[in-house]
């Protein structure tokens, strides 16, 4: 891939930070902050990050996240200089920044948040650090730089007993990255003893498959060190032990340890490269080394090793995992490992054909929108495009393609920077507007996960109009999350621009124009004057948490949404003028798809009623997320009124009758 000169990359970082703090009304440190965090969500590395600013003397954080499994705690400390190059990271000030964001965990023990008004979200970031002290067993700190870092490598310590490890993210490693087109680091692993194995010979020259037994203790461990990051494309977390499978591995594990190799599937796992230990004839009798692993298959088995060790104490020791252990070229990985993924798989599975890049959705949008030319809006003529990258890098390698300086700013006028979007943006535009805030909320990569999922239960027909649409809705989307900065949403930002679009969308019942804004590029007045009012009452239904959670996790739950979808509202007269009479047959990620029809028909053999009926249900006994209940009452309504189910709405309607009826709804009462 072509490399974009690191002064380049340093320019345009800082230039990409200062437009989006400029368009939010935030501060370039926090632009900067925010866009690192979407980075290492995506990547695994981190989750459930929240920025949140606090300075006083001797400290200073930027910003906290708790890990999936709660066991990890991670601080971030930010710094931004808007002329990068002209000085270096020095290890002293790297160490100084470490040591201030660990005097700030140790405030936070000693009760900072009580001089800490609890109207501020520096409050909930300091009863989260708090709270997490007593829960967790690390605590990672990270300084995120836009400067080149002298002194990378800073040496482990602990605080009251919890080991702490320190990640230096600077200009040159996240570079590295942008141009590689991956953010995480491959994992490499060691096996001291080496682990016995067979080698199959292989007679295809790419690949090669080697049977070993792993140790139920050490594939815990890897998942402790690595968590999600050990699960390819890092797709989706942990079930909690709530799946059949989950709770027969906990069964077996805490019961009959020894029978487990025999019960379980085991994992298939792939590596770039693997290391052998050889008997004197020079065949190959144990794996010393593996570099890039990965689990393809089996995530559900390794989580559940890690946290029957973790947090049920279980006794791994007589416990042994067999593993399928593949190494694939490099340049063959994106096409065999799918394979891999798909057809090995017997369990709940990391689905990775359906996660992947090379997903035939995934690719459908990105052919059209490199040839769809966005209207020329602000009197130049110029057309633009919107650019989908589809694999992280894209938009810097095609950037780096571009030789001289000149052809680049071509290149940069017809896709500008402000029309960059993302795999997770899509599905956060999407969700969004779909009345799924909350899955939104849980950040970048579960939210993928879910908007996957929709995608796999109704395909959509991707055409020029379907990604039209599309666009139009990051346009609604980047419109709000104005708004919501314009209000001073602070840190909470995100949370509150899904939540206004949610219910934004809920309210006009999906029939906002998307073509017009499409055709116009920009939101018209009567939407822009919507969202202004809106806004304000999202932002204090949402920053008010029940149930005593802080405004992140509170966020993250689905009565979150029913709250704010309470929250009393009523469409201005000059918005409800321009608004369709009815939702778009192909609205956003709708149908087209083959079977959609049958959905539509299934759904409207069910009489009215009977929708109604699952809603009322579902109230009286707090089955279902509020987004279900409110699908069957608008089913309901519209088959009342005779009027047709769009697709989506009725394949979910479908399931979430039959989840309905799994839980002890009776048809026909």
């Amino acid at each position: 891939m072509p490399e974009l000169d690191l002064s380049q990359y340093a320019h345009d970082l800082v230039a990409d930070v200062q437009a989006t703090a400029d368009a939010e009304g935030t501060t370039t440190p926090e632009t900067f902050t925010r866009r690192v965090f979407e980075d290492l969500e995506q990547a695994g590395i981190a989750s459930n990050t929240f920025s949140a600013f606090h300075g006083g003397h001797g400290h200073l954080v930027h910003g906290y996240g708790i890990g999936d499994s709660g066991e990890c705690l991670d601080l971030f400390v930010t710094d931004f200089d808007l002329e990068p190059l002209a000085s270096k990271l020095t290890k002293g000030q790297t160490e100084t920044a470490f040591k201030r964001l660990l005097t700030f965990v140790r405030r936070c023990r000693d009760g900072l948040r009580q001089h800490i008004d609890e109207s501020f979200d520096v409050y909930d970031m300091c009863a989260a650090v708090e709270k997490a002290l007593t829960e967790v067993r690390r605590i990672r700190l990270f300084l995120l730089s836009n400067r080149v870092g002298t002194s990378t490598a800073v040496p482990p310590t602990d605080f009251d007993g919890l080991p702490v490890t320190h990640e230096v993210w600077d200009l040159a490693r996240l570079h590295r990255h942008a141009t590689s087109g991956s953010i995480s680091e491959p994992i490499v692993v060691s096996f001291d003893p080496p682990l016995p194995c067979v080698a199959a010979p292989s007679s295809e020259p790419d690949h090669s498959v080697t049977m070993a037994v792993i140790p139920g203790q050490r594939l815990a461990e890897l998942y402790g060190e690595y968590g999600t990051r050990l699960l390819e494309l890092n797709v989706r977390s942990f079930l909690q032990a709530r799946g059949s499978v989950n709770r027969g591995i906990r069964e077996t594990l805490l019961n009959f340890p020894g029978r487990f190799l025999a019960y379980n599937n085991g994992i298939t796992a792939t590596a770039s490269q693997v290391d052998f230990a050889y008997d004197p004839e020079g065949r190959p009798t144990g794996i010393s080394r593996v570099h890039g692993l990965q689990v393809v298959n089996g995530g559900q088995t390794t989580a559940s090793l890690h946290y029957a060790s973790s947090r049920d104490k279980a006794d791994l020791s007589h416990v042994a995992v067999q593993m399928k252990l593949t190494e694939v070229s490099p340049e063959r990985l994106s096409e065999i490992v799918p394979m891999i993924s798909e057809y090995s798989n017997t369990q709940n599975r990391v689905t990775l054909v359906d996660f992947s890049s090379n997903h035939e959705y995934h690719v459908a949008v990105q052919r059209i929108t490199r040839s769809l030319w966005a209207p020329a809006t602000d009197g130049s003529g110029q057309e633009t495009h919107w650019f989908y990258e589809r694999a992280r890098g894209q938009y810097t390698d095609e950037v780096a393609k571009v030789r001289t300086p000149a052809k680049q700013r071509t290149f940069k006028k017809l896709n500008p920077t402000k029309q960059k979007f993302t795999k997770a943006d899509l599905a956060k535009y999407a969700n969004s507007w779909n009345h799924l805030p909350f899955q939104v909320s849980r950040g970048a990569q579960k939210n993928f996960a879910v908007f996957m999922d929709r995608i796999g239960d109704a395909p959509p027909r991707v055409d020029v109009q379907y990604c039209q649409r599309v666009i139009a809705m990051a346009i609604l989307f980047k419109a709000v999350d104005r708004i919501a900065a314009n209000h001073e949403a602070g840190s909470y930002k995100s949370m509150i621009t899904t939540y206004t679009m949610a219910r934004l969308s809920l309210a006009t019942e999906q029939r906002i124009d998307l073509d017009r804004i499409w055709r116009e590029q920009r939101v018209s007045p009567a939407v822009e004057a919507a969202i202004d009012d809106l806004c304000p009452r999202v932002m204090w239904a949402v920053t008010r948490p029940r149930e005593g959670n802080h405004v992140g996790e509170w966020a993250k739950k689905a009565v979150c949404w029913d709250a704010v979808s309470r929250v009393s509202w009523s469409v201005p007269g000059d918005l409800e003028a321009e608004l369709l009479d009815h939702p778009l047959d192909e609205e956003a990620l709708a149908g087209g798809s083959e079977g959609g029809q049958g959905a539509r028909d299934e759904v409207a053999s069910i009489p009215a009623d009977e929708w109604y009926a699952v809603e009322r249900w579902a109230k009286e006994t707090h089955n279902l997320d509020p987004s279900q209940r409110q699908l069957a009452q608008y089913v309901g309504r519209r088959l009342e009124l005779d009027q047709e189910i769009p697709e989506p709405q009725a394949v979910q309607a479908l399931h979430t009758r039959n989840e309905a009826l799994s839980l002890g709804f009776v048809s026909g009462r």
